[in-house]
């Protein structure tokens, strides 16, 4: 069974939850990335993380990426998941969950997966300092 689940939602992520979406017979691996709020940013200490996004673009790319990390690894399932609003520290701001067969492909697509969300997806991220705040660009 092949399966792909997108998602965005202003309600905490329960990481293991969400990774076990994609567990299917098959495959030997599940990697899962949990993106979650830090305190310094370079140097600067952040209070809270505000997210915003164009959900129905948001959700094509999300789909899109799926595609392609399926047409450029080894993989079978995969599973992202975005909250959205205000993030306090410690708290998940993203779940990426890649089942494969084997674990290599499955460390490869996740770590391309996340790169290209934060490149292509209309996801943007507000960091709250206590001298200010600012509109952080896709790496």
């Amino acid at each position: 069974m092949r399966l792909m689940f997108f998602e965005l939602t202003t309600e905490p992520l329960d990481v293991g939850a969400i990774a076990r979406r994609v567990v299917p017979e098959e495959c030997g691996a599940t990697v899962t990335l949990d993106g979650y709020v830090r305190r310094f940013t370079k140097g600067r200490e952040t209070e809270h993380l505000v997210y915003e996004a164009y959900e129905p673009m948001a959700l094509k790319e999300m789909d899109r990426l799926a595609a392609a990390a399926k047409e450029k690894f080894e993989i079978s399932n995969v599973s992202i998941v975005h909250r959205l609003g205000k993030l306090e520290i410690g708290e998940t701001s993203v779940v990426i969950s890649v089942a494969a067969p084997h674990r290599r492909a499955a460390f490869e697509a996740c770590e391309w997966l996340i790169k290209e969300l934060k490149r292509t997806v209309p996801i943007w991220k507000k960091e709250v300092y206590a001298d200010g705040e600012v509109w952080v660009e896709g790496e």
